[in-house]
Order: structure tokens, then C-alpha cells, then sequence
């Protein structure tokens, strides 16, 4: 193994190790500064009722790709981010409606079924990048228009809220 293999070896154990293990039913405190509060109807909490996540443990949920076009960009954009199934089963999520709040207060109800449905995800990047606040991060409720003329819909732009902070499930 080369010493660039070894040594990216070395910081991946580094990584897992700085993300403390949960046991069934339990949320690790966030390690880096939270980007991310889920509360309302969850089971699962590690901060006052409400469920806090840093970007390390968005990551840690898995991530997946989805490529579509958009309103808000030229062409088609590869968004990467955390399944909102995956996230809502994570904090065992009993509600009909998640609430997405933006950095600005701007909010949007997406169905609680609509996660599963349509396989939205909680996108971390676009194009192989993290987004900046400045340019709709840092996270985005996804949606992959291409796969159904049906969500190519202003209803659907609309509950794509940028700048997520908070997730209110009702």
C-alpha cells in the first residue's frame, strides 16, 4: 500500500473514531457545529427534544446522487445528498408533514410521503461541491424533476426549500 493510501486510510479511521458509535434507538451528539435540527414527532433525540445533526453525521446516513435539471440552473445539476426517507426513519419520524425552515425563516410543508414516493433527498452538494449559504446551502430539499413530468410542477418547486435549518415533522 502507498504512504498516500495509508495515510488516507489513517484519517478515514480517524473520522469514524470522532463520530461517536450510537447504540439502537440513540443519536450521537454532533461533533462539528449542528447544520441541521429535526423536531416535532420524533422518537429519536440527542439535544432537548429535537434531533441535531453536524455535516460528518449527515454524511454518515449515506449519501446518494441524483442528476435533473432544474428552474435554478442551466442544465442538468448532480445533487448529492442524505435520502429524506433514511433522515425521517433515523429520528423515527411519526408525522403527515415535514416542515422545511430556511436560514430565513422562509418555510414549506413537503407530504411525508412524498420522501419515499419520490426519493427526495437532503442535498449537500451540487457538482461535486458543498454548497455555501450564499448559493442555496447548505442543504436543499431535491426532488428528481427528470424522473416524473408530474413534479416538473410549481407545487413541487415549492416545497424545494434551500438553505434548510430546521426540519418540523407534524
Amino acid at each position: 500500500m502507498s504512504v498516500m493510501m495509508r495515510c488516507m486510510a489513517a484519517l478515514a479511521a480517524l473520522v469514524v473514531l470522532a463520530i461517536p458509535a450510537a447504540r439502537a434507538g440513540e443519536l450521537p451528539q454532533p461533533v462539528g457545529k449542528p447544520i441541521l435540527t429535526i423536531q416535532g414527532k420524533i422518537a429519536i433525540a440527542n439535544h432537548d427534544g429535537a434531533a441535531q445533526f453536524d455535516l460528518a453525521m449527515l454524511e454518515h446516513l449515506g449519501m446518494v446522487t441524483i442528476e435533473t435539471k432544474t428552474p435554478w440552473f442551466d442544465g442538468p445539476v448532480k445533487f448529492e445528498g442524505v435520502p429524506l426517507a433514511r433522515l425521517m426513519s433515523t429520528v423515527e419520524a411519526s408525522g403527515k408533514t415535514i416542515v422545511a425552515v430556511a436560514l430565513n425563516d422562509y418555510s414549506s410543508e413537503i407530504p411525508i410521503e412524498d420522501v419515499t414516493k419520490y426519493n427526495v433527498i437532503l442535498a449537500l452538494k451540487r457538482n461535486g461541491e458543498y454548497m455555501p449559504v450564499r448559493d442555496k446551502g447548505p442543504l436543499f430539499v431535491i426532488y428528481p424533476y427528470d424522473s416524473d413530468p408530474e413534479l416538473k410542477s410549481q407545487t413541487f418547486y415549492g416545497r424545494s426549500v434551500w438553505q434548510i435549518a430546521k426540519l418540523v415533522v407534524k
